[in-house]
């Protein structure tokens, strides 16, 4: 369906909707990506893209010719520097409503373990940080921390981050019912949020977390006992322990069905071997 020309140019409703549907992503990606490195390399190539378009209109054969050569990688350029950013756009995309259909788990039993461990730690003026892990693996900072495999209790939680014990730097990483691993070292953030100088490195560090990944991160505060929680690259203060359980339950009630199946599996190999060895 025709609508109006410009000069030679015919514009129909398709091509009216195709921009729309392109603008929308482009500001999409604007704000998943501002205030990171990412953003910079992003606007340079607009400009070559925009630069490239200018130049085919007015015939610069030359200039078309240089740039086309630049654009004939910009895909694969797209994916080695913006690995990080376009992980986070597939994890929204995974916790939409049609995602969230396959994750049924419930782990609200340990919600109250974690709170009341948030409490102590307000109350002994010590700082904690401990990850949630949802439908991203976190299996790269396991691996660098100290494995430990137990139960989710506030005894163990509060002796973990006890400023005299060795594991109380890094952070804890919750998984399937169980603490998986203390003292795990986690990227710091990137983005605006970093230049606050207020924020410390355990805020760094589960803002860095929540962007990489759909983890939840719980912060406690050392300077000012106060408690935050760090989610999809947001800090958000919780105003008190009521709030906190809310959005924890919200956090900790699913889980990937494929990721509990794989360690139902494992376990169930492991016994398997054990029996083998008896």
């Amino acid at each position: 369906m025709e609508l109006f020309k410009i000069g030679f140019i015919t514009v129909r409703l398709v091509d009216v909707i195709d921009i729309l549907i392109v603008t929308y992503v482009f500001y999409k990606l604007y704000k998943l990506m501002r205030g990171t490195i990412a953003f910079q390399i992003f606007i340079s190539l607009l400009l070559i893209l925009g630069t490239s378009l200018l130049a085919q209109i007015l015939n610069l054969q030359v200039m078309s010719w240089l740039l086309s050569r630049l654009t004939d990688i910009w895909v694969i350029a797209l994916i080695i520097l913006f690995q990080p950013e376009i992980r986070r756009v597939l994890i929204i995309i995974g916790r939409t409503r049609i995602a969230r259909l396959f994750m049924r788990i419930d782990m609200n039993e340990n919600v109250t373990e974690v709170v009341d461990a948030c409490v102590e730690f307000q109350r002994n003026g010590w700082g904690a940080l401990i990850v949630i892990t949802r439908a991203t693996g976190l299996q790269n900072f396991v691996e660098r921390g100290e494995r430990i495999d137990a139960k989710i209790n506030k005894e163990l939680l509060v002796s973990i981050f006890y400023p005299r014990s060795p594991l109380h730097d890094g952070a804890v990483i919750i998984n399937n019912n169980k603490i998986e691993a203390a003292r795990c070292v986690l990227p710091l953030s990137e983005t605006q949020y970093s230049n606050n100088r207020s924020l410390g490195t355990r805020h760094r560090a589960g803002l860095g977390i929540s962007e990489q990944s759909d983890a939840l991160a719980v912060i406690v505060s050392e300077e000012t006992s106060r408690i935050s929680i760090a989610e999809d690259g947001s800090l958000h203060l919780c105003k008190d322990t009521d709030e906190l359980k809310e959005r924890l339950k919200d956090a900790m009630s699913s889980t990937s069905v494929t990721k509990s199946l794989k360690t139902i599996f494992e376990t169930a190999k492991e016994k398997e071997e054990k029996e083998i060895i008896n």
